[in-house]
């Protein structure tokens, strides 16, 4: 499975971007899609998460309440909404594939497919 991401882009703080991330074949519900992003400098870091087994999607305490996550299983796409956007928000964003447990689902290790990343960068 290939994934790609795209959608990013220069925002300002407070501003919105919608990321995409679109599957080459179908990946069914018993896989979990999940965003990462690493900073310059940074470690790659958990984002969100979205399994339809687990409920509702799991966020990261950082992003939780100004980014959603969605997810369109017979479209083969994934979507996460960054509203309310800071400074902080700016690094490069993958997504990722994988039948992670939930236990293990907020790490890279969890999944099997990523996109090559799309640039996220907040400036005023």
């Amino acid at each position: 499975v290939q994934l790609q991401a795209s959608g990013g882009g220069l925002v300002q703080p407070g501003g919105s971007l919608r990321l995409t991330c679109a599957a080459s074949r179908q990946i069914d519900r018993s896989y979990a899609m999940a965003w990462f992003r690493q900073a310059p400098g940074k470690e790659r870091e958990f984002v969100a998460v979205s399994k339809p087994s687990w409920g509702r999607p799991y966020y990261s305490e950082i992003v939780k309440g100004r980014f959603s996550i969605s997810r369109d299983i017979a479209q083969n796409t994934m979507d996460l909404q960054l509203n309310s956007l800071k400074l902080e928000d700016t690094a490069v964003y993958y997504c990722a594939a994988g039948r992670t447990i939930a236990s293990m689902k907020t790490y890279q290790s969890g999944y099997t497919y990523w996109g090559q990343g799309t640039q996220v960068t907040v400036s005023s």
